[in-house]
């Protein structure tokens, strides 16, 4: 064979096994592009977007939202869903799921605490200032509210019905969400002339724009305790850890608070 081809194979083999070793390096960071997937409570539609991007751009980790209510997010991860991280707005969600093995031991962390507002359109002529007692009035026929088997929220505003006395004068005019965001739809479609909504949707842009919301006070309802965990069977622990962590931040903290989004009710959430 000629010498100047046998040098030229040899540089091809070992430009080659260049490329294979290349290969192996490559992997693990290709893999590490896998999303973070980050289940979470619909109140949270607005702020953690603008967490999980400030959280991209800090860890270079890419983070994957969805959202629903957190009891059928709850039921989800019980049947074997492939989540990473559980947002919820009950933290007795995540305390089940730890305690039931489908949570990681020792990543429960209260992130925050929720605020229930009653809320209308600006062009309702519903005066929502007047508190609860204007749900009684002729002008409302439907009174939207997150489902209370699978909503916090939805729990929340009807603790704060009963607490007022007025549940069983208003019970024929509720229409239920399957969650507090798409409560918020029929809210803001005009479909329910009133809702009792979180604080936190409320406050984003699209509500803001066309509504116009009352505080309720917090005694009425018990705390709106949300909570984060890592989910156990999470192939990205380590990443997933890391996420529940940022939640720590005080710019992230800030974040939630700038979003309606009280401290925790309690620093311990064990």
């Amino acid at each position: 064979m000629i010498p100047g081809t046998m040098r030229a194979m040899r540089r091809t083999r070992v430009l080659a096994l260049s490329f294979v070793a290349a290969a192996g390096v490559l992997s693990p960071a290709a893999r590490a592009q896998t999303p973070l997937t980050v289940v979470a409570a619909s109140d949270l539609q607005g702020a953690l977007p603008v967490i999980a991007a400030q959280f991209e751009k800090e860890t270079g980790h890419k983070v994957a939202l969805s959202f629903g209510s957190s009891g059928t997010l709850f039921a989800q991860i019980q049947n074997g869903a492939p989540f990473d991280v559980f947002l919820s707005a009950d933290i007795d969600y995540p305390k089940r799921l730890e305690a039931d093995g489908f949570g990681e031991g020792g990543s429960l962390y209260e992130y925050a605490t929720g605020h229930l507002v009653l809320w209308t359109r600006s062009d309702s002529g519903i005066d929502v200032r007047r508190g609860l007692a204007v749900l009684t009035t002729a002008a409302v026929t439907k009174i939207a509210i997150a489902n209370p088997r699978t909503a916090p929220y939805g729990r929340a505003a009807v603790a704060a019905l009963r607490h007022e006395g007025l549940y069983d004068q208003v019970q024929s005019k509720l229409v239920l969400g399957e969650n507090i965001a798409q409560t918020a739809q029929l809210a803001q479609s005009g479909n329910a002339q009133v809702g009792l909504l979180a604080l936190s949707l409320a406050l984003g842009q699209t509500l803001k724009a066309v509504g116009t919301y009352a505080d309720l006070p917090a005694s009425f309802y018990p705390p709106i305790e949300q909570a984060a965990i890592v989910v156990a069977s999470s192939r990205q622990k380590a990443i997933a850890r890391q996420f529940v962590d940022y939640l720590k931040k005080p710019s992230t903290m800030q974040a939630l608070r700038s979003f309606g989004f009280a401290p925790p009710a309690r620093s311990d959430t064990r």
